[in-house]
């Protein structure tokens, strides 16, 4: 039980579409309307507006991390607390409140990794942003990232129920990202600053 309920929150607590929330507060264009349709940061800052992108982003991410925290507040074991994290992330990835049509995963992925681990969070986290910078693919950098984020949660922490719950997360986020390996091969992908 104590499993479950941490589950149902953290998809509860994931499935809040921060992108759509931030862009109407800031009266854009729906996210899921131009660009790429996801509703996530990276397409949010398509619309030119950094602050909004930037709050988005940090929105998604305390999402994983909100999740596992309020678990382990209220005494939840530590399955039930990788479990709010993965629950999260599947909640922003397929959330009831967008008709199961979320975003990548990127930050909420993110988030859920700080969770765990502050270390592991930085070493992941700083992989993407030199990947970023030298490509300005966000695509390339996510899933250089997440090929590496199993890896280095194994070799940092050691423990099955983190391995296992980052590595499920890590092969959502690349088969979420499927349509980008398709269109970096064709070299069609668009770069991170590029506008809608």
């Amino acid at each position: 039980m104590n499993l479950l309920v941490s589950a149902a929150f953290g998809y509860l607590l994931g499935s809040v579409p921060f992108a759509v929330i931030v862009s109407r507060a800031f009266r854009l264009a729906d996210p899921r309307s131009f660009g790429s349709g996801n509703p996530g940061a990276t397409n949010v800052l398509r619309s030119g507006n950094k602050l909004a992108a930037l709050l988005t982003l940090l929105g998604d991410a305390a999402k994983g991390w909100l999740a596992m925290f309020i678990a382990a507040r209220v005494g939840a074991d530590g399955a039930a607390i990788a479990a709010a994290g993965l629950a999260a992330f599947l909640g922003h990835v397929f959330p009831f409140t967008l008709g199961f049509k979320g975003g990548k995963g990127v930050a909420t992925a993110l988030g859920v990794l700080l969770g765990f681990s502050g270390v592991l969070a930085g070493i992941t986290a700083g992989i993407w942003l030199a990947v970023a910078a030298v490509t300005r693919y966000s695509s390339l950098a996510a899933l250089v990232a997440a090929a590496a984020a199993p890896v280095l949660t194994g070799w940092l922490l050691g423990g099955i129920e983190s391995t296992v719950t980052v590595a499920l997360m890590c092969a959502v986020l690349i088969y979420r990202h499927r349509s980008n390996i398709k269109k970096l091969l064709a070299g069609t992908e668009g770069r991170i600053g590029g506008r809608k």
